[in-house]
């Protein structure tokens, strides 16, 4: 399995379960790796042979800017499903840090792995 990856990508969103989160925007930075077979695109050289994370980006732009969520949890899981189904990608794992959701505590957040379910349904 390849592997493309965005690390520290912040993104503004509502999040959260209090009252004052729901009436701004939070930075959360998101460290993303995508598990796909690179290897046609290593011998084409062709942008349609891999996974463009320039499109990726903007979908999870447009999520952040059309979506809220109450837990990191669910955004996470939400995008996941989006990777997976609309890049078809055969795995996905997201880290979702919600910085300074704890004062004592540096980094918050979330690690979630999904893998595109091929069983015959």
């Amino acid at each position: 399995m390849d592997v493309v990856f965005l690390h520290g990508l912040r993104i503004d969103t509502v999040i959260g379960i209090f009252d004052w989160e729901r009436r701004l925007k939070q930075t959360l930075v998101l460290d993303i790796d995508m598990g796909a077979d690179l290897s046609r695109a290593g011998h084409s050289d062709a942008i349609d042979d891999t996974i463009d994370y320039k499109s990726i980006t903007k979908r999870i732009f447009k999520l952040a800017d059309e979506h809220s969520f109450l837990l990191v949890e669910a955004l996470a899981e939400s995008l996941a499903q989006i990777l997976l189904t609309e890049f078809s990608l055969a795995w996905v794992r997201i880290k979702l840090n919600k910085k300074g959701a704890v004062r004592q505590v540096r980094d918050v957040g979330v690690i979630i792995e999904r893998r595109l379910d091929h069983a015959p349904t």
